[in-house]
């Protein structure tokens, strides 16, 4: 297994910088995930380590040897594309035998890895299929075959199952799950669905205008946000974010007023009197146990099977709440949302974390 080193790497368009001084250490065997919004240059960071784009200023070390200058072909990395990028005219066999073909291997040992690989992904069914044959989700196990044919030291996938259905992205995150434990190898992924990276990582990358935000394992990220923009992006649905005022400072904590909500509450934390601050919570936060409390119109209740939220309105904001902590709550409706103050985060005016 093979690790990665990014130090300060940075990519320009002329005089237009879409990544800032990017550093990050991929240890061997992690499965690592790249997530943001579009136009955040998480694929661009993607293809800069697989020699796609060249790096502005920077280093990038794949297993200890810097990479700047070597050849894609030469570092080591097997990628993944979000076009499936097969020969139509070639088998499933033929496809995923291809790379090694040109290296020129013999044919014995072509055909014995791609019936291991092949086995591996249960595709030897379909060996002497064409692309034009298979379902989406087929062709993309083709293309990640094609990947660990070539033995690389880092497998990189860009967004691979934004072309699939929804049924079927669920199937293939647990088949890249599984064969990630299965080859015990080290991955970079790049999405923009925060639920797959969820699911996915050993550690997720949140990036913003190419920008690193915070790296942690996924429930870090989730229960401990560094800031509203990973507050806000980490969690489905996203987490509420209240604007508030600080109106007194005592031993219990900081006495808030929520910027059109009409109420106050008291929360651990530390700032100064007349200070903005954001408060943040989880719609599973709320719980009619709990000792603060806000009134809110419900405008929405969103069933989802096992759970289902409501979307209540309190002045101009909207909240959303598990609905398991407003109970039996109908479009129309008053509802007085509970929680417990200390769950709650806090946030200072420019969006970073405050903590207690």
């Amino acid at each position: 297994m093979t690790g990665l080193q990014l130090t300060n790497l940075s990519k320009s368009y002329g005089g237009h910088r879409v990544i800032h001084d990017a550093s990050l250490t991929v240890h061997p065997g992690e499965f690592v995930v790249f997530v943001g919004p579009s136009g955040c240059g998480k694929s661009t960071l993607l293809r800069m380590i697989a020699g796609l784009e060249e790096i502005t200023s920077g280093s990038l070390q794949i297993g200890g040897q810097v990479m700047n200058d070597v050849n894609p072909a030469e570092r080591g990395v097997g990628m993944v594309f979000q076009s499936y990028a097969l020969y139509p005219h070639m088998t499933v066999a033929q496809n995923m035998g291809f790379s090694l073909r040109v290296a020129g291997k013999p044919p014995a040992e072509i055909a014995a890895r791609v019936a291991e690989v092949a086995q591996t992904l249960q595709l030897t069914p379909l060996l002497d299929r064409r692309p034009a044959a298979l379902s989406g989700g087929q062709r993309q196990r083709v293309a990640i075959g094609r990947a660990i044919l070539r033995r690389p030291k880092v497998f990189l996938f860009d967004e691979p199952l934004s072309n699939l259905d929804a049924e079927l992205r669920v199937t293939m995150r647990i088949e890249i799950a599984r064969l990630h434990r299965q080859l015990g190898a080290t991955v970079v992924y790049v999405t923009h669905d925060q639920t797959e990276a969820m699911t996915l990582a050993t550690r997720i990358v949140v990036l913003r205008a190419g920008r690193i935000e915070q790296v942690g394992a996924p429930l870090d990220l989730y229960h401990d946000p560094a800031n509203t923009f990973v507050a806000g992006f980490i969690g489905s649905p996203r987490m509420n974010l209240i604007p508030a005022e600080v109106l007194g400072v005592s031993a219990a904590g900081l006495d808030l007023a929520l910027t059109g909500l009409d109420a106050r509450v008291t929360v651990p934390g530390r700032a100064a009197v007349g200070d903005r601050v954001t408060l943040g919570l989880r719609p599973e936060d709320f719980d009619p146990l709990g000792a603060a409390e806000l009134t809110l119109e419900v405008d929405v209740v969103e069933h989802l099977g096992a759970e289902s939220f409501a979307y209540a309105r309190g002045g101009d904001l909207t909240l959303i709440l598990s609905a398991r902590g407003v109970p039996e709550v109908k479009p129309g409706q008053g509802c007085t949302a509970r929680f417990d103050p200390a769950r709650a985060l806090l946030f200072d005016a420019s969006g970073q974390r405050l903590r207690p």
